[in-house]
């Protein structure tokens, strides 16, 4: 009898699984069915022509936006995009540009590549492309002529700040390869510092090579790694990296997916080359994916000290899966969970507000976990530092000058009046050039509104509407008063963080980005935290 019931239970559970096969099935072909149809019907009677490649990627997107931002299509004319985020390679002249004002520009040529070495500088404005005029552009447009297939030529025709003609240039683009890291260096007694910005192919190879050649010039037996800003990229790269450090065989993440034949346990694949190399690892809340990976496990491990603030929290895993005609989907397939089984992923996409945004894990539900060595951790949130450096950076009039450009225009007026400045570990911003800075500043029509007064209007509003602008009358012209830009005291006022952001402009129009990085660690609390710590 109970050999009846079990053979009449596995039955009924095959026809309801069928039947919900069934029932998935029938929904997916409706809706494609019912995709179609409008397409057709808009195609047949839709008065004006259509775009129908644009139409289909705003469908598409419109779908992903339900998800989560990770997963996204990828028509064939982004595969340069998709090729540079996981090889850090592209065809081009190797400069960043931007936005100014109506005009593109270039905002930072990288040092040693086609532009640079051809004296394109930061602040040309861009005028033609190969003989294109290109006013009236996009950043994306104008960045799309200017790539290309390595060794083909390129003909730019710039505007100069303090040139009568148009400056032109002409040379070839190259295979422009982004190096992981941008700067490492001995920055203490027998410790030294990477920086790596990002997880693409050969990251864990300049690691290690940047790695020896501190311990072959200096003997380091301390590191920091500075994962700051970090947005990740591929886990095969931060898995290598720990494995410098980590005995062979050490499980440092583990991939669950909704299918299970791709869950993935990734260990180190090598002896450890610096097993006995004391570490640290500078993150912040733009520390993502991989670098999440990467400081999690140190973390966990008991290998090393974090050091910082709350990591972003990222930890969702993404696939690129090919759709066919060149394009492709990169789609969100798994988590991910570090050594201490937790994962740190801090948004939950699987539940929308009603105004379509999601919210943050609360720390109320939360779970502990153990490292090795039984200290305590939380999943749900990103990797919280062992020692914690809050960002102390404030919203004053430093940041309003930096979206406007301020620090930029003016840097670009002083580099065609200067020929040199000191270099980055001597450079110290005098009062003189200071002043020239603010003359600059009220020459140029600057004005902003601050978020409290942004506020403050709104609160006002609220208070006129139920009567309080005149209860409280002296009061609020009294606040308004205080919280009012003005621009002549708030450079006073904040004159610290304002020489900062300028310091740095103009350190990195002579140096570059090697320059620039130099010169900020100077005064990074981060830095100084986990030289103290070794």
């Amino acid at each position: 009898m109970k050999k009846t019931y079990l053979i009449i239970s596995i039955l009924l559970l095959s026809v309801t699984v069928s039947q919900a096969d069934n029932a998935r099935t029938f929904r997916i072909s409706k809706t494609m069915s019912l995709f179609n149809a409008v397409f057709r019907e808009l195609e047949i009677n839709y008065v004006d022509t259509l775009d129908y490649d644009a139409m289909l990627k705003v469908a598409i997107d419109g779908m992903l936006d339900e998800l989560d931002p990770y997963t996204v299509f990828m028509p064939e004319e982004e595969m340069d995009d998709l090729r540079f985020m996981t090889t850090g390679e592209y065809g081009g002249i190797g400069a960043l540009i931007m936005k100014n004002g109506n005009e593109i520009c270039v905002s930072e040529p990288y040092e040693g590549m086609p532009a640079q070495k051809n004296d394109v500088r930061a602040g040309d404005v861009f005028l033609e492309i190969n003989g294109e005029k290109v006013e009236g552009m996009t950043v994306g447009q104008v960045s799309a002529l200017l790539r290309g297939t390595p060794n083909t030529d390129v003909k730019l025709k710039l505007r100069r700040y303090g040139e009568k003609k148009p400056v032109v240039k002409e040379f070839k683009r190259e295979k422009i390869q982004i190096n992981s890291i941008t700067y490492s260096a001995v920055v203490a007694p027998k410790t030294g510092y990477i920086l790596l910005n990002d997880f693409t192919d050969n990251s864990a190879l300049e690691f290690k090579n940047a790695v020896n050649e501190m311990i072959k010039s200096d003997g380091i037996e301390n590191l920091i790694i500075d994962v700051r800003e970090n947005g990740g990229g591929l886990v095969n790269e931060a898995v290598q990296i720990l494995g410098y450090f980590l005995p062979k065989g050490t499980e440092v993440v583990k991939v669950i997916a909704k299918n299970p034949a791709a869950n993935h346990s990734y260990k180190t694949p090598t002896e450890p080359l610096f097993p006995n190399m004391k570490l640290a690892v500078l993150v912040n809340n733009g520390s993502a994916s991989a670098s999440e990976i990467l400081a999690g496990a140190i973390q966990d491990l008991d290998r090393g000290t974090i050091i910082g603030e709350r990591t972003f929290g990222k930890g969702l895993v993404q696939n690129i899966r090919p759709l066919g005609y060149g394009a492709n989907l990169k789609i969100t397939t798994a988590k991910y969970y570090i050594p201490s089984g937790r994962c740190i992923q801090a948004i939950d996409y699987s539940h929308h507000n009603e105004d379509g945004s999601v919210d943050r894990v609360p720390d109320s539900l939360t779970t502990e976990f153990k490292t090795k060595n039984g200290r305590i951790v939380r999943d749900g949130g990103g990797i919280e530092p062992d020692f914690s450096i809050e960002d102390d950076a404030r919203l004053n009039i430093s940041y309003y000058l930096y979206a406007q450009n301020m620090y930029f225009n003016f840097v670009t007026q002083y580099v065609s009046e200067h020929s040199k400045v000191e270099t980055p570990d001597k450079f110290e911003l005098s009062d003189d050039i200071y002043k020239e800075f603010t003359d600059f500043v009220k020459t140029q029509n600057f004005k902003y509104v601050s978020q409290t007064q942004r506020y403050f209007d709104r609160f006002f509003e609220i208070a006129q509407a139920e009567g309080f602008d005149e209860t409280a009358k002296s009061e609020l012209d009294d606040l308004r008063s205080k919280i009012q830009p003005d621009i002549e005291r708030d450079l006073t006022a904040n004159q610290v963080d304002v020489k900062a952001l300028l310091s740095v402009e103009i350190v990195k129009r002579y140096y570059f980005q090697r320059g620039e990085v130099q010169f900020a660690l100077r005064n990074d609390k981060h830095l100084k935290m986990a030289i103290e710590k070794f």
